[in-house]
């Protein structure tokens, strides 16, 4: 009988996640719909991101199945690859230098976000630490915890920039003109099914190999590799078909939604000013080095500004496919692996000693 009992609670359990899960997608993709409508910039990813963040405030408990979020992240890979070709290499020179500055602007974008934090709102130092640290929010959050920090207010700090960046980055760039420049044109065809077979297996199979060797955000990027190498050789020939990539782009920004999920309302509220504040912080010092670099350059002031963005690493991934996404890509996984190895020694060094911790 408790076999049984349990046996029942198992499924009952599963059948609320999928009906949670598909939910999700139903109100990510009538938002991307309506904004898409409306011709606003970004319109699937911002529109779904949107509409399933309000639908988690009011309180809907509303998720994204790991599986359903690996194959989103897998798919939007292999659209990102698929844009591989000689000219989007053209940039390659400048990479190093660019993401040294990345490197600095990350440190001080850092070190600036929490110093207000500190100052402004008195958050303690290992706190105001990690809510600075530009992305990496799964890595933060487990540190947080460890360290005694205060996680909730971490949360909302980093999933306010997240939110803004998706939702602001796609219109300031159509109001600024800086997109203005021939992006690299989506493929126009859809590979053949023996092509879009390979280029799925391909890509699960590099994924698999990078998760193995425990590296960052590996079912994107492994699909992007894979994807790449396929398209360059000229093995593939097109990509997806375009109502998957829309998928792809409405599952992503269902994904960011969802952050909100198990976020309380008077939390949100509480940490508002401080989530605002240190956003702008941290914007600011990044379009200093986005100015550097946009005149001692020739890299497009919308790559720059896309891949300078600080966090938010899936959506401005996304919104690369209508820029450089190699150059994106490059850089913002030297980002993410630059907070991810930096973090803990920041923290180590100037946070909160673990026996205040313990007390």
């Amino acid at each position: 009988m408790t076999l049984i009992r349990a046996s029942m609670a198992t499924a009952i359990s599963d059948r609320s996640k999928v009906l949670n899960g598909l939910e999700t997608l139903v109100i990510g993709a009538a938002g991307g719909l309506l904004f898409l409508w409306a011709e606003l910039p970004g319109g699937l990813i911002s529109g779904a991101m949107a509409a399933v963040a309000i639908a988690a405030l009011m309180g809907r408990p509303l998720a994204v199945p790991p599986v359903l979020t690996q194959s989103v992240l897998l798919l939007l890979g292999i659209s990102l690859g698929s844009l591989m070709s000689q000219q989007l290499l053209q940039h390659m020179s400048s990479y190093p230098l660019t993401i040294g500055l990345l490197a600095l602007a990350t440190f001080c974008s850092t070190f600036g976000s929490s110093l207000y934090l500190q100052r402004v709102h008195g958050w303690d130092q290992t706190s105001a630490f990690l809510a600075g640290s530009p992305g990496a929010l799964s890595q933060i959050t487990i540190l947080a915890a460890e360290k005694g920090a205060d996680v909730a207010a971490i949360a909302v700090v980093q999933t306010m920039r997240v939110i803004i960046l998706t939702a602001a980055l796609p219109l300031v760039l159509a109001l600024t003109g800086v997109t203005h420049g021939a992006p690299p044109a989506l493929p126009t065809s859809v590979a053949s099914p023996l092509g879009l077979a390979a280029l799925v297996a391909g890509s699960i199979g590099v994924s698999l190999l990078l998760r193995w060797v425990k590296f960052p955000a590996s079912w994107m990027f492994g699909a992007m590799l894979a994807s790449s190498l396929l398209h360059g050789s000229g093995l593939v020939d097109g990509g997806l078909p375009p109502w998957i990539r829309n998928v792809a782009l409405v599952g992503i920004g269902a994904l960011i939604g969802t952050r909100f999920a198990r976020m309380k309302t008077s939390t949100l509220l509480s940490h508002v000013n401080a989530g605002l504040g240190s956003f702008a912080i941290a914007i600011l010092i990044s379009a200093v080095f986005v100015a550097v670099i946009g005149f001692t350059t020739h890299v497009r002031l919308s790559d720059v500004v896309v891949a300078f963005a600080p966090g938010a690493m899936d959506a401005m991934l996304a919104l690369a496919l209508h820029i450089d996404p190699i150059f994106v890509g490059a850089h913002h996984l030297s980002r993410f692996l630059f907070v991810t190895i930096s973090t803990p020694g920041i923290i180590h060094l100037f946070g909160r000693p673990q026996d205040d911790v313990d007390d």
